[in-house]
């Protein structure tokens, strides 16, 4: 055990000197392994990874789902969704806010990437809000907390690593990740609800749309819902029916969301060659160092499992007497604070090999636990000092403070906390549409 606690030492380390974390793994969990089977071992090990990674059928649904979200983001369909938000809740306090995060739960449907929804919807959204007078803090804060729910709500690239890195149905990993980003809309609307009471100037009332105008927006996002339902529906067996009789693995439904996105790009005349090699380019880029880390990720993860981790803080937990529920809860506290200093996907490899194994053998739900991991992530994506969606809109935005915005996500990052602990107290919430699946 303590050799181990030295890798996972050394690993936090070197990622704090700045190296890549799939470097860092790769080398600690290579040197790791090479120390206890010996070099040529070692050698043989990652060898073997790196084949079996690059052959393997199932991973081709990573770049899948990316070429899908970005087509979708070329397709311009964040610019509808926002309309037909903001044309049911603009007229609101604070209804700006309110259809920002409902666009991005849209967009996050469709694109499976909290980055990019929040970079996205940023450029749709923050020109609105500043025309009615919104408090900075309140706009940004709403933008990079809708974001996070890129991650959840399926597609999510996060759940389809999760997934793989524990051979958890990615299926059923999906479906439950519904309710829980249904509920994180619920909270976020809490949050800006609560922010317009506490000061009513940061989120004016906008104009109100008329029922004809409303309806003319929800005609507008009928790709949106066609290209959604095609592939949740697929993947689900609601195609399953005559005549069309489909039912899709999670590969072909990530095939057929790529297509369907760049049929729906092509003829809304998006797309010249020139974008259309410009987004290939761009996946194959994104794809390769998802790879990386990947196989870094696996190679510490071999080193870890040898060296004997699992197995001793079983035995540990086991030593102390406490509950499984005491067990997941210092484990999601671990996590909290991982995330203040860690960004979303190095956080989900660096610990989802050491923990997972505990979680099980506790007794805990694999889809569950893939859930819980995914919100905790999504809380570090707007927590300071790191923050990542906060730094992303930062980029985008320009001249508002780091300071201002993470000001603004305060309340969202709460209603957040307040979601996770309904989610651990309460498993049926993500557990009942995964279970109802045959």
């Amino acid at each position: 055990m303590l050799f181990s606690i030295l890798g996972l030492s050394a690993v936090l380390v070197l990622v704090f000197l700045r190296m890549p974390i799939a470097i860092a793994m790769g080398l600690v969990g290579f040197a790791g392994y090479a120390e206890i089977r010996g070099f040529r071992a070692s050698i043989s090990m990652v060898g073997r990874l790196i084949i079996d990674t690059t052959q393997d059928y199932g991973l081709s649904v990573v770049p899948l789902f990316i070429l899908m979200g970005l087509f979708v983001n070329k397709g311009g369909l964040s610019r509808e969704l926002y309309q037909v938000s903001y044309a049911f809740m603009g007229h609101l306090r604070g209804g700006l806010a309110m259809a920002t995060i409902v666009a991005c739960a849209g967009f996050s449907a469709i694109c499976g990437s909290s980055l990019a929804t929040a970079a996205t919807m940023s450029k749709v959204a923050m020109p609105q809000m500043r025309k009615y007078n919104y408090d900075d803090s309140l706009s940004t804060a709403s933008i990079a907390a809708g974001g996070t729910l890129g991650i959840l709500i399926p597609p999510s690239v996060i759940l389809v690593i999760y997934g793989l890195l524990t051979e958890t149905s990615i299926g059923k990993l999906f479906i439950a990740g519904i309710v829980p980003g249904l509920l994180g809309v619920v909270f976020y609307l809490v949050a800006v609800r609560f922010t317009v009471m506490r000061n009513p100037t940061a989120g004016p009332a906008g104009a109100r749309t008329s029922w004809s105008d409303r309806i003319a927006a929800l005609r507008g996002v009928w790709a949106v819902l066609l290209l959604f339902f095609i592939v949740i529906g697929g993947l689900y067996g609601v195609l399953n029916v005559w005549p069309l009789n489909l039912t899709f693995s999670p590969t072909e439904a990530a095939g057929m969301g790529a297509m369907g996105a760049f049929l729906i790009a092509f003829s809304r005349g998006r797309l010249s060659i020139s974008e259309t090699m410009q987004v290939l380019t761009e996946t194959v880029q994104t794809t390769a160092a998802l790879f990386a880390v990947l196989i870094g990720a696996w190679v510490f993860s071999n080193f870890v499992n040898i060296a004997g981790l699992p197995e001793a803080l079983r035995t540990l937990v086991s030593s102390t007497g406490l509950t499984p529920m005491a067990v997941m809860l210092m484990i999601l506290a671990v996590y909290i604070i991982l995330g203040c200093v860690f960004e979303s996907l190095s956080m989900l490899l660096l610990t989802v090999p050491i923990f997972f194994p505990l979680v099980t053998s506790l007794g805990f739900d694999p889809v569950w636990f893939g859930i819980i991991v995914v919100v905790v992530i999504e809380i570090s994506l707007i927590t300071p000092p790191v923050g990542l969606n906060v730094f992303i809109l930062k980029g985008v935005v320009g001249d508002v403070s780091t300071a201002t915005i993470f000001r603004g996500v305060t309340p969202f990052w709460v209603v957040d906390i307040i979601r996770l602990a309904v989610l651990v107290l309460v498993p049926w919430l993500v557990l009942f549409l995964p279970n109802s699946m045959h």
